[in-house]
């Protein structure tokens, strides 16, 4: 009699996708890697790059990767969608269980992905990361620690990095919350509905990594003196407002019953 291996029944179901602008000089070695850890972890799993109206040579570098990997999708668009319009058609498009996702910069290591697969423990809806260290230049670390307390305040999110778009997540999420920011505050709205529908977290420390080709779309004059405005009016919506929650509840008793979870 032939006994199961209790990590071949453990498996899953894997999509990895990724938002790219201007992200030439990283996309590539970022999708191999994935590709190859994802190789490691099941035999059921994709990657898609959302290509967001780039002007320099990701797109050339994505159409080669698409022709030499079968696991490859990418999703090609010569105009802007916004990061948050990227996210969006990155969880819209996935397929698999379970949906992996950070960025295309290569500020995070694929291969730590490792880590967060075994914390998707029954119980668990999000692994999300938080930054070891920020390997970034001391104006954007004060920047950023200013950002994570305010919004960590004024959404009164639990997370110790809200900031780090380092997640997987159960694709089953996505029946019971809806994104709608266009913009960087769309992991705002993520985090901030993700909780406020009740499903489960789980952390796990990762490394960051300076950036080693392209520009910060997010730490820029011009988009730094709208975040405060976006920010506001996102905590309007979601804290003061929460007409987003009769549809999470609804949708969350829904799956639930849908699931045999009461």
């Amino acid at each position: 009699m032939t006994t199961a291996n209790p990590n071949d029944i453990q498996r899953p179901s894997i999509t990895a996708f990724f938002p790219a602008y201007n992200d030439g000089g990283t996309i590539g070695s970022l999708v191999v890697t994935t590709l190859n850890t994802l190789a490691e972890l099941t035999d059921d799993y994709e990657v898609i790059v959302v290509e967001n109206g780039s002007t320099d040579y990701t797109v050339e570098v994505l159409e080669e990767l698409a022709e030499r990997y079968d696991h490859l999708r990418v999703l090609t668009h010569r105009y802007s969608l916004g990061y948050g319009g990227a996210l969006r058609v990155g969880f819209a498009s996935a397929t698999k269980d379970l949906v992996f996702y950070t960025d295309g910069d290569a500020q995070y290591d694929p291969r730590e992905l490792k880590l967060l697969v075994p914390q998707m423990q029954p119980g668990v809806d999000v692994v999300n990361g938080y930054k070891i260290s920020r390997s970034d230049p001391l104006h954007r670390k004060i920047i950023g620690r200013i950002y994570h307390h305010s919004v960590k305040l004024l959404f009164g999110f639990k997370l110790r990095d809200v900031d780090c778009d380092f997640r997987l997540m159960r694709r089953q999420v996505f029946d019971v919350i809806d994104l709608e920011s266009p913009d960087g505050t769309i992991c705002l709205e993520l985090v901030k509905k993700l909780q406020d529908a009740g499903f489960r977290f789980a952390e796990v420390p990762v490394h960051h990594y300076h950036r080693t080709y392209g520009t910060s779309q997010f730490f820029n004059f011009r988009r730094l003196r709208r975040i405060p405005p976006e920010i506001i009016k996102l905590w309007w919506k979601l804290v003061i407002r929460r007409e987003h929650m009769p549809r999470i509840r609804e949708r969350r008793a829904a799956h639930e019953t849908a699931t045999g979870q009461r």
